[in-house]
């Protein structure tokens, strides 16, 4: 017999959604230690299986650098719980005794995850310690090409938890994928939300789910680079940025916008640390190959080394270049490379002022990174602060912009879930974290008697009216239509 896999996928879905179901009940009325204890042994058991799950997700969806999906499972276990654990998510997280308001933590149940290709163990470990934390359930639907690692490391998750008392259930994963499977889940009456990090066309399909949803949008960051930076810190924070896992996460630089008067000295720094700058004709090879008609990433180049881009594209460069570098004057569609490029290429505009960098930086977010992030390196407090003006709800300052916007070097909350608010078609417009994932009570004395003054009722003011002169409806002038029609919204305002 021929198995249908759809239905299969599907099938296996509903089972995920009921175990997970089974389990929250049970996991709501955990404590907040019982519920701690469980987290520490998540992080635990992800710390002694962290290279394991990256060496699958590279060898699985042929991205990314092995070493550097080691950090994103250590910064997703470890250094979330740590910056995280202080968060209050069960029973009565605060108590107002001047406003005699106590708010009261309450599960949002069963969870659904939607996650990447790019990066597709991380997501999953720091969205499952952010769910089960607020005492919620969560079942996974990976990318199609990162089913085992994805698989894995759920399971993995839930052995865990498992161990530290947890119901079994409380983090799973669809080893069967489809879109029916997907859209399953994701319309299933006892999922209660949704995290979808993805492509644009992913997010609008949770948001259309007709339930709560925290989408992740397009990035597509410019940084610009101002006259007063620091232009050796700067250069060497981008290329640590941009090479970083070969430039996967959304908060990567795409762009560099250089103010002219220190154009030379980024450029010499630029190859000095690795980066090869294309010719004119270079240029729009790339773009032909990294960029599709429709403007978006070519995914067979997505996390790929310079080396296999320059293959693609037919282009020569140096076995040791970490970057390539597209020096353009325009952008939008006659401009491929101005778009968002989630790989080891990078944009390169010169300015003559700031006002040049942050109109261009506007008109760069508009092809796909409205909401999402911005980067500056400047040593000007007053220009840094101009930049708050910018579409995005991440400005980030002298660091490394992907590692920066997840909050590794930055105060911001260390996540892989970043929002980019409505402006971006998100429900949040910060990083995600486990305060997102709760709902809250809110038990109120009353502390104030309620007065109200007196007023002309509706009824006096109808009254009034009708003790007006009675006109002949068969001679009424159009003067006289106007005055009652003025009396009576004078009155209507009395009301």
């Amino acid at each position: 017999m021929v198995l249908d896999t759809d239905l299969a996928s599907i099938q296996e879905s509903r089972h995920l959604v009921k175990k997970a179901k089974e389990a929250q009940l049970q996991l709501a009325h955990f404590n907040e230690q019982q519920i701690d204890k469980i987290l520490v042994s998540i992080v635990e058991a992800i710390e002694a299986n962290a290279e394991r799950l990256a060496r699958m997700a590279c060898k699985e969806t042929e991205y990314g650098i092995v070493e550097h999906k080691i950090a994103k499972n250590l910064f997703a276990s470890r250094e979330v719980y740590e910056s995280t654990k202080h968060i209050k998510t069960i029973g009565t997280i605060s108590e107002d005794s001047y406003a005699k308001v106590i708010r009261y933590a309450a599960p949002m149940g069963v969870l659904v995850g939607v996650t990447p290709r790019t990066n597709p163990t991380s997501t999953i470990i720091h969205n499952a310690l952010c769910a089960i934390k607020g005492a919620n359930s969560i079942v996974f639907s990976p990318h199609p090409f990162a089913v085992q690692c994805g698989c894995a490391t759920a399971e993995l998750i839930n052995e865990a938890a498992v161990r530290a008392g947890a119901p079994d259930g409380v983090c799973s994963c669809l080893s069967l994928t489809s879109l029916q499977a997907t859209n399953e889940l994701m319309h299933h009456s006892d999922v209660a939300a949704i995290i979808a990090t993805g492509g644009p066309g992913l997010v609008k399909s949770a948001y259309s789910a007709g339930k709560p949803a925290f989408g992740v949008g397009s990035g597509n960051v410019p940084v610009f680079i101002e006259r007063t930076a620091d232009v050796k810190q700067a250069v060497s924070d981008i290329m640590v940025s941009k090479t970083f896992d070969n430039g996967m996460i959304c908060a990567s630089e795409q762009s560099i916008i250089v103010d002219q008067p220190i154009q030379d000295e980024v450029i010499a720094e630029l190859k000095r640390l690795g980066a090869y700058f294309l010719s004119p004709e270079e240029v729009k090879k790339a773009g032909r190959v990294v960029i599709t008609p429709a403007g978006g990433m070519n995914n067979a180049l997505v996390g790929q080394l310079p080396a296999v881009i320059a293959e693609k594209a037919g282009i020569s460069i140096p076995p040791d270049a970490k970057l390539l570098i597209a020096p353009m004057d325009g952008y939008g569609r006659d401009y491929p490379l101005s778009h968002e490029k989630l790989t080891t290429v990078l944009g390169f505009y010169v300015v003559n002022d700031w006002k040049e960098a942050c109109n261009l930086s506007i008109e760069l977010l508009k092809l796909g990174g409205i909401g999402h992030s911005c980067a500056i390196h400047s040593l000007n407090e007053t220009i840094i602060h101009e930049f708050l003006q910018k579409p995005v709800f991440r400005i980030i300052v002298n660091t490394p912009s992907a590692l920066g916007g997840i909050g590794q070097t930055t105060g911001l909350m260390p996540s892989l879930t970043l929002g980019c608010g409505t402006w971006g078609g998100s429900s949040i417009s910060e990083n995600l974290g486990p305060q997102h994932l709760i709902n809250i009570k809110h038990l109120t004395y009353g502390i104030k008697k309620a007065t109200f003054a007196k007023t002309q009722t509706f009824t006096t003011a109808a009254s009034s009216l009708l003790q007006q002169p009675k006109v002949d409806s068969l001679n009424i002038q159009s003067d006289a239509i106007e005055d009652i029609v003025k009396q009576v919204l004078q009155q209507l305002k009395v009301c």
